[in-house]
């Protein structure tokens, strides 16, 4: 795996790139959709692939380890066989998860006890056995286990869990470097930055794990509820430390408009469940403003959803008809609005990579942001 940069702008710390992986290249900055479970809620993969033109997907150690598990994954040669998608895919730790769980969790140096959601029985992930499922679930990318602090969060416990974080990187990558690919391609290893909201442990962090010159590197424990503008403070003190040779994800980010702006600020990878989730509750992101299609100004409108996205879905249903199904309830109105939303988001980081490329980034940045963030 190697990165290569392609262009920088030069009113901001935007960048493009070419991340080389060994499913193919990914186009940077690019949009992760995610699937949790092995699956993009409500997408088949063809659509991924033809209609929304994902370069790279998201798998959920945590899920998946749970169901449908470990020995099956492994029979099936690991997920891009289980699920057919023949491009990279990224898995995230389950460190997020576990956070998520907090009244059924306990951290330790060790690592993490937790019961499963799904049936209260008990677990445990350490560093190493964190690397080790993600190795069995055949991810290009994995990411480092870590702790995702709350927010707010006092400066004491960010520094304490900091701290574990730190450790625990030093292990994950030790396992790396002891362990082998299952599946006969190789898998890379992402750092991540945390620190919560206060900018020194941000930069320590930041300078830590530059320091084990790893593929890429990622930033998480933000969007969990901070302000835009602290998200956005946060993310420009990280950048500037972490190596401009190597790519940047911020995990968990997020609307278009923080997309765009962290872009800005030289971050390349981004994923977040807010195009689908939303789509979901009837939310469309389009290249002209937010549509709340449960609206009744919606129901008569027989245009298409967004004509200048280009793709089946967006330019061939009508308005008037997604509404519909989704005022009842049709699963078919959550996969079109699901497939739209993720068009846009590829749509958005394309064009920005586009813009970067020929030197008037910020430009159309400023203008688009107005644009896409009005609702109709």
């Amino acid at each position: 795996m190697r990165y290569t940069l392609s262009a920088k702008d030069i009113k901001s710390s935007a960048r493009a790139g070419i991340l080389h992986t060994a499913h193919g290249d990914i186009h940077t900055p690019i949009f992760i959709p995610v699937g949790t479970a092995g699956s993009v809620k409500a997408v088949h993969q063809r659509e991924l692939e033809n209609d929304i033109q994902a370069e790279i997907i998201l798998g959920n150690a945590y899920h998946l380890y749970l169901r449908p598990g470990m020995d099956l994954l492994e029979k099936a040669g690991g997920l891009h066989q289980f699920n057919g998608w023949n491009k990279p895919i990224l898995t995230d730790s389950g460190g997020y998860q576990v956070y998520s769980l907090s009244e059924n969790r306990k951290i330790h140096d060790e690592g993490v006890t937790f019961k499963s959601h799904i049936d209260g029985s008990k677990h445990i992930f350490t560093p190493e056995n964190v690397v080790d499922i993600q190795r069995s679930i055949g991810a290009d990318i994995i990411m480092a286990f870590d702790e995702c602090t709350p927010y707010p969060c006092e400066y004491s416990y960010a520094k304490k869990s900091l701290k574990i974080t730190h450790q625990w990187l030093e292990r994950c990558v030790d396992r790396m470097n002891t362990t082998h690919p299952r599946y006969g391609y190789e898998q890379a290893l992402f750092p991540i930055v945390q620190g919560s909201v206060y900018k020194d442990l941000r930069g320590q962090s930041a300078e830590f794990v530059a320091s084990k010159n790893q593929y890429g590197n990622a930033i998480g424990g933000l969007s969990v509820g901070e302000p835009h503008d602290m998200m956005y403070e946060m993310t420009d003190v990280v950048c500037k430390i972490l190596p401009a040779d190597k790519p940047r994800y911020l995990m968990g980010v997020g609307t278009p408009e923080n997309i765009l702006e962290c872009i800005a600020l030289g971050i390349d990878m981004f994923d977040c469940v807010i195009p689908t989730r939303n789509a979901r509750n009837g939310m469309l992101f389009t290249t002209q403003g937010i549509i709340n299609i449960r609206n009744e100004k919606w129901k008569d409108d027989l245009s298409p959803i967004d004509t200048s996205l280009g793709g089946y879905v967006s330019t061939f249903y009508s308005k008037a008809y997604l509404r519909h199904l989704i005022i009842n309830k049709e699963i078919l109105g959550a996969q079109i609005a699901s497939v739209h939303n993720l068009t846009f988001y590829l749509w958005l980081v394309k064009e920005a990579r586009k813009q970067i490329i020929s030197g008037q980034f910020m430009v159309w940045k400023e203008q688009l942001v107005k644009q896409i963030s009005r609702r109709l």
